[in-house]
């Protein structure tokens, strides 16, 4: 995990697309590892650096046939991560594009984000 100078008591969300792997860190200090879906082939999932823009405790996806996207953190446009019914493919590629979580992970991440502000966030994103 990389340390980004300046960002002491941040809450800190890595995404490894590679290894289908999120991070959770608040402080410098290493509190959650969960496994996630990314973009499948043909779907793209971007790399950056993001602050989350908006959240919802239960959205319903207007591309996508209504799917439930409870706890969602939006970060990039139409791009969020939240939690998924298909918990058999965390660790695997699966989605459109959004970074996807159990359900229980979802929620805790979702609560943290809540408590630490929006502003103080940071979602990274790596292959």
């Amino acid at each position: 995990m990389t340390t980004i100078p300046g960002w002491a008591d941040q809450l800190r969300v890595y995404i490894d697309k590679s290894e289908q792997m999120m991070s959770v860190s608040l402080d410098d200090e290493l509190l959650y590892r969960w496994p996630v879906s990314t973009a499948r082939p043909g779907k793209v999932t971007p790399n950056g650096v993001f602050t989350p823009q908006s959240m919802k405790r239960m959205h319903y996806s207007t591309l996508y046939n209504n799917a439930p996207m409870p706890f969602s953190i939006f970060f990039s446009g139409n791009y969020a991560i939240h939690g998924t019914t298909q918990i058999k493919k965390l660790g695997c590629v699966a989605s459109a594009g959004c970074i996807r979580l159990h359900p229980d992970n979802a929620e805790i991440l979702f609560n943290m984000t809540l408590e630490a502000g929006m502003p103080n966030t940071r979602i990274i994103i790596r292959d």
